[in-house]
């Protein structure tokens, strides 16, 4: 993107100087500000994709990092038979502009931009801006945690404990949303890829499915894809539970205004569940 980006450029300074020469003028630099006959940076919009506001609980947005987007003024300009530049408009009354973002055109479409002589190019609406701005309004929430034993209640040491999490738009998805701006529309979708389960006695436990809820039925089977068994009891540490904490990662797709993407929010919740040694049970 890079390279397209800087071939474009290229391209355009080359029918700037060949303008420029037949007019008879040479080509000119201006210290500090200009590279290349006249070659002037100005950047007029900014646009900083950030993180989505936490909903509930303990939460994080892996958004996309700081996207910088800006204007570049062709000058000396063109001549008018560089067609494919000015899109059928007179130079005698418009100027020249090339718009860019810093992730090179990935994600939002760069391009050269025909303005009217004597006023300022528009804010052009960043598709990655709008991507997380519906995503901003999807309430992504952490796990909704079903697990086995339940909190308030008390499983014993190995015995399989089973992990699962509520199937809902908001903990789990798909989740659609959509943004606009300036006659751009971007459609984002979000679903969890995978829950992460911090047992709260050093080990951790990753699913890429929802869990099975546990029933009475199933007796002492152990979760055919999510599932735990604790070696020690809970009771020997301070406040005698386990803190059991599952963390969520949501990959959204996008797609509109010329561009598309994908971006990650994670999300986490937890609980408390008391281990005991079956002796003390049975007591």
């Amino acid at each position: 993107m890079l390279i397209r980006r800087s071939a474009l450029l290229g391209a355009a300074l080359v029918l700037a100087a060949a303008g420029s020469a037949q007019a008879g003028d040479g080509p000119g630099v201006d210290a500090g500000k200009c590279q290349v006959v006249k070659f002037c940076v100005g950047v007029s919009t900014e646009g900083k994709a950030g993180g989505a506001t936490p909903q509930t609980g303990s939460q994080d947005s892996n958004a996309a990092s700081d996207l910088k987007c800006g204007y570049t003024k062709i000058d000396p300009e063109p001549p008018a038979s560089a067609e494919e530049l000015w899109k059928g408009a007179d130079p005698a009354k418009n100027d020249l502009y090339f718009y860019s973002c810093s992730d090179g055109g990935q994600n939002n479409p760069d391009g050269f931009v025909v303005v009217p002589t004597g006023q300022q190019p528009q804010p052009q609406v960043n598709p990655q801006e709008l991507a997380q701005q519906a995503v901003d309004s999807m309430t992504l929430l952490g796990p909704d945690i079903n697990i086995n034993p339940k909190p308030g209640g008390r499983g014993l040491v190995g015995m399989p404990v089973w992990m699962a999490v509520g199937r809902s738009p908001t903990t789990w998805g798909p989740n659609t949303a959509s943004a606009s701006a300036g006659g751009v529309t971007v459609t984002a979708t979000a679903r969890v890829s995978k829950v992460v389960w911090s047992m709260g006695d050093g080990t951790s436990v990753t699913c890429t499915t929802p869990g099975t809820v546990y029933k009475s039925s199933y007796g002492l089977k152990r979760s055919p894809d999510c599932g735990h068994v604790y070696t020690q009891p809970s009771t020997n540490r301070s406040g005698g539970t386990y803190r059991v904490t599952a963390t969520s990662t949501w990959v959204i797709d996008w797609n509109g205004g010329g561009a598309n993407g994908q971006l990650t929010e994670v999300r986490t919740s937890s609980v408390a569940v008391t281990i005991v040694e079956s002796q003390a049970v049975n007591s």
